[in-house]
């Protein structure tokens, strides 16, 4: 439950209980904590000069050598995760950090979509389900607004790529991003760290470990960020003049309590408060034809009729109990979560004037057809999760762990449009519900055959049901409702709740039961060297996306995935080099795509037969010499969209390159061969980090570089939603003085400015938005 020390300690000035300071040793897992599963501390020993320490990771749900582990992990923490946090930004930061992971966001600092090995999700309602389970603390946060929770005093973040439904259950095929927040330690010390910088943000964070005595000690770990609005409207009766700032908060308090061996626990409450703006959708950014941004783009204006702002609270608790039984360990852990949200922006990213009949509307920045103003918010969720688990706690060739998983989410989604033509009148309403019950079984065992070959299996099986309803609906926004609208928009009209109930379904109760396996081995080739190969399977439930105005009922049931991967891992030149190299193929049955927009703006799940998918990833972290280390990570990922009679609805204004047909009244591209979207086919990450000592302390300068490929935006193809490929470089320089007591630094974030569309609105213009410019700022930090 405490933070530990290894049982050799690296010294004192490069680690220390909830130290973050910048090290010279990249990834220094020492420093991390250790899981509450684990049953003492992994021995250690204390590297020499040049010489990496060992990275201990819990992918397997207990603490072990990264190197051991017979799947493509990777492991942040140390200097990366300083890097990026003090510059006030937020989880979409560790996109591209570690080979194929990519993250993306159309709602700004809320609601992160994650793809791991371009398997993904890019649906936007706020009841969708990713393959990319996120879990913080042990607790798994299911609803895609819980998945942005600030990320600050972590000891480290581990990345599992491929299907993990063994251990860590559904909705997990594509992986699991996990964070461990620094736990309890046994001495009085903490952090204080403030910066500030380029649109007056000021990122203000700090720690404090208070031992109470008796086995007893707290933690208390608080987060404040907040930043200017630094984007003008230029549209002069636009109701919101400055947008792109925000508050973001976050409390987080741990309890942590031991006794002997036999018993630990560890209680969690935090929380979190966001106000400020929702992601800005600037009209006609992009030159047709091209992915270009259009001659003359400036990212500090916009011309713009709408509101926007969003709101998001955010508490939740968990409590973690290990007790010691004979042979044997039993784990509760115990998860409540509660997210309170609201988002609201101009989609159509423009202004419109209305004309009398038969003059057109005056718009701009470019012609945009119509006025699309919405907004979603969550009134009303909770989250409840339990897991009881045993595992083997004796020596000996067999372990194993077997336990139960329940899993309770109850939640309400409302759904505003607007009239920004008529004073931003509200004309449109739509409210409803889903509950999700789920309940799984599970075992894994290992086996050592010999010292050198160890192998590994697992099995879960789960039930997994939905109910949904449409509770409310009404829309003025038709002519034919109740008044006229200048905004048009075409299909059967919808007025009232009985009119989508005479269109179709409004409720859906899918239920599903599947078992997930994996199978495993790892072969020592000497003590420095394994290697590996695995086949698994996860599965993600049935979802259901509602009626509207737009679009009738859709469901798509469970998809899943069969990955095959080898690998060989290593430490080189008497450590002063860790290896990670892997090959996978996987292949996705029944995958669940969301067809969004489309001149109907539908936002419709479809079932595409299967989807294939085959790559590599490569990590590589090396001490040059005692005074310069980097690490290089390389992922490429080849995605295929397989289903030759799969269609989608495309764009108002671009440029469709698929092959299209009409099917019923409607134009459609056939989207067979097209890869999945948000699915770049090559990610790259490097870093560089140089300490020279200097007058008692030592002075350092880190760079961190991230490169992803050109993606697609949508699942058809065109250049103008095509987003190009992207380079992001970062640079920190500093001195630590103090025996590591005080650092003060400068930094840098995308030091190049260069400025790209990042994701696109498709069903009115040319509507993007685009990643954050060039920042700079400074930062000291105390030790205590």
């Amino acid at each position: 439950m405490f933070q530990k020390k290894p049982e050799i300690a690296p010294s004192a000035a490069t680690c220390g209980d909830g130290d973050k300071r910048p090290r010279l040793h990249l990834l220094a897992a020492a420093c991390a904590a250790l899981p509450l599963w684990s049953t003492g501390a992994l021995a250690q020993t204390t590297p020499g000069p040049g010489q990496l320490q060992v990275i201990t990771v819990s992918a397997e749900r207990r603490l072990e050598n990264i190197r051991d582990v017979p799947s493509s992990v990777s492991a942040l923490q140390g200097d990366i995760l300083e890097a990026l946090g003090t510059s006030g930004q937020d989880v979409r930061a560790l996109s591209g950090r570690v080979p194929s992971l990519n993250i993306e966001s159309s709602f700004g600092r809320a609601f992160p979509r994650f793809y791991i090995r371009g398997y993904g999700n890019t649906d936007f309602r706020l009841n969708a389900s990713q393959p990319v389970s996120l879990v913080y603390d042990d607790v798994v946060q299911e609803n895609p607004i819980l998945k942005g929770f600030p990320v600050f005093d972590v000891a480290r973040v581990e990345v599992l790529r491929g299907p993990q439904g063994t251990l860590f259950g559904r909705n997990t095929p594509a992986g699991v991003v996990k964070f461990d927040s620094v736990r309890p330690g046994k001495t009085v010390d903490g952090y204080a760290s403030i910066s500030t910088g380029t649109f007056q943000t000021v990122n203000a964070e700090g720690a404090g470990n208070i031992p109470l005595g008796d086995g007893l000690a707290m933690r208390i770990s608080v987060l404040n960020q907040t930043r200017d609005d630094w984007v003008k409207n230029t549209y002069a009766p636009g109701p919101t003049r400055e947008l792109e700032g925000y508050r973001d908060s976050a409390l987080r308090v741990q309890l942590g309590f031991e006794s002997g061996k036999d018993l630990s626990v560890l209680a969690n409450v935090h929380g979190r408060d966001y106000k400020g703006s929702a992601r800005l959708f600037r009209a006609n950014i992009i030159e047709p034809g091209t992915n270009n941004l259009v001659a003359h783009f400036d990212e500090r204006t916009i011309s713009t009729d709408g509101i926007n702002n969003a709101d998001l609270q955010n508490v939740g608790g968990n409590l973690r109990v290990r007790f010691g039984l004979p042979g044997m360990a039993l784990h509760s852990i115990t998860g409540y979560e509660h997210v309170k949200t609201y988002s609201r922006g101009d989609i159509d990213g423009g202004y419109v004037i209305p004309q009398p009949f038969p003059t057109p509307n005056i718009t701009g920045p470019g012609f945009i057809p119509f006025a699309s103003e919405s907004a979603d918010g969550m009134p009303k969720h909770s989250q409840i999760t339990q897991e009881l688990r045993l595992e083997s706690d004796i020596r000996g060739p067999l372990s194993w762990q077997a336990g139960i998983f329940l899993f309770r989410e109850d939640y309400k989604i409302e759904s505003f449009s607007y009239d920004s033509t008529a004073g931003n009148a509200q004309d449109g309403y739509l409210r409803v519900r889903q509950k999700n019950d789920s309940a799984s079984v599970f075992g894994n065992a290992n086996y050592d055959l010999t010292p050198e070959l160890k192998l590994r299996a697992g099995m879960r099986y789960t039930r997994d049901s939905k109910t949904f309803n449409v509770e409310d609906y009404t829309n003025s926004g038709f002519a034919a409702c109740f008044g006229p609208s200048n905004n048009i928009i075409p299909g059967p009209v919808k007025c009232t709740l009985a009119d989508l109930a005479a269109q179709g379904p409004l409720s859906a109760n899918p239920k599903d039961n599947k078992l997930s396996w994996d199978l495993s081995a790892t072969y020592a080739l000497n003590k420095d060297t394994t290697v590996y190969a695995r086949a698994a399977t996860g599965f993600r439930g049935s979802s259901v996306q509602g009626a509207s105005a737009f679009n009738d009922q859709s469901i798509a049931g469970p998809e899943t995935n069969t990955s095959i991967e080898a690998g060989i891992k290593a430490d080189l030149f008497n450590r002063r080099a860790r290896l990670s190299f892997s090959v996978f193929s996987y292949s996705v049955k029944d995958l669940q795509l969301t067809a969004v927009g489309g001149t109907s703006n539908a936002n419709i799940l479809l079932s595409a037969k299967k989807a294939t998918g085959q790559g590599f990833e490569l990590d590589l972290q090396s001490q040059l010499t005692n005074q310069l280390a980097f690490s290089l990570g390389v992922g490429y990922n080849d995605t295929r969209i397989k289903d030759g009679n799969l269609a989608v609805a495309y764009c108002a204004a671009c440029t469709v390159t698929d092959p299209t047909t009409v099917r019923g009244s409607s134009n459609v591209a056939l989207i067979d061969g097209n890869p999945l979207p948000q699915a770049p086919k090559l990610t790259t990450n490097f870093t560089l980090k140089f300490v020279q000592p200097l007058a008692g302390g030592d002075l350092y300068a880190f760079t961190d570089w991230v490169y992803r490929s050109k993606v697609n935006f949508f699942l058809y193809e065109s250049p103008e939603f095509t987003g190009k490929a992207m380079t992001e470089g970062g640079l920190r320089v500093g001195y630590i003085w103090g025996n590591g007591k005080y650092d003060a630094a400068v930094f840098a974030r995308n030091i190049t400015n260069e400025i790209r569309v990042v994701g696109g609105i498709d069903f009115n213009n040319l509507t993007g938005f685009i990643n954050e410019p060039r920042t700079f700022g400074a930062q000291l930090k105390v030790l205590f």
